[in-house]
């Protein structure tokens, strides 16, 4: 069954010399094949202000190339969010870009009103790249930049179910590059 499927390269440099340009690339490759509606977002490319209160957050209209993003995601029956990890978690212009899409009123139900996430029927899969070994990621530091992703983000938008995909020693051989992006290719296929 054909899938609507946004794919979000979450990397700040919007070259597509970075590793995570070529997985979305992998992936929306496979899913377009596959006969999946793919649309996709780089967010390194894209110009937005910083989220710097409460006001902004709940009160002020997201900015023209944030609701395009929102419809997007509306659109979307899957997510795929593709992002190095720095400093344990996702790099501050991917944070920045999620906190002013995934907003009251459109991912969360407004302040004062009972909390529920507006996303439901959605799925999502995350792709996560760092230079440390994915074991050490998950085991000496929880997964914790993930997981506040997964669990502080979509979950409570509602959208479920929530995979991942760690890969860690990127800047390893090439060869084990080439498999993560036939493994990406895979998942496109799979819209999944």
């Amino acid at each position: 069954m054909a899938r609507k499927i946004l794919v979000i390269n979450g990397h700040p440099d919007p070259s597509p010399k970075r590793f995570a340009a070529a997985l979305a690339g992998a992936y929306v490759l496979g899913a377009s094949a596959a006969g999946h509606q793919i649309r996709r977002l780089d967010v390194g490319a894209l110009s937005y202000p910083m989220i710097r209160s409460q006001a902004e957050f709940q009160d002020e209209p997201a900015p023209p190339v944030i609701r395009e993003a929102q419809d997007a995601v509306a659109w979307a029956d899957h997510l795929v969010i593709i992002f190095p990890l720095w400093l344990g978690g996702a790099p501050a212009v991917l944070k920045g870009f999620l906190e002013q899409v995934f907003r009251y009123g459109f991912a969360l139900s407004p302040p004062g009103s009972a909390m529920k996430g507006l996303l439901s029927g959605r799925s999502a899969r995350l792709v996560v790249t760092m230079g440390m070994p994915a074991l050490v990621f998950r085991g000496v530091f929880g997964a914790f930049g993930v997981r506040s992703v997964e669990r502080g983000l979509l979950w409570i938008c509602g959208v479920s179910p929530i995979r991942r995909v760690v890969l860690g020693g990127v800047d390893g051989p090439e060869e084990r590059r080439a498999k993560w992006l036939r493994e990406l290719k895979a998942l496109g296929e799979a819209g999944t």
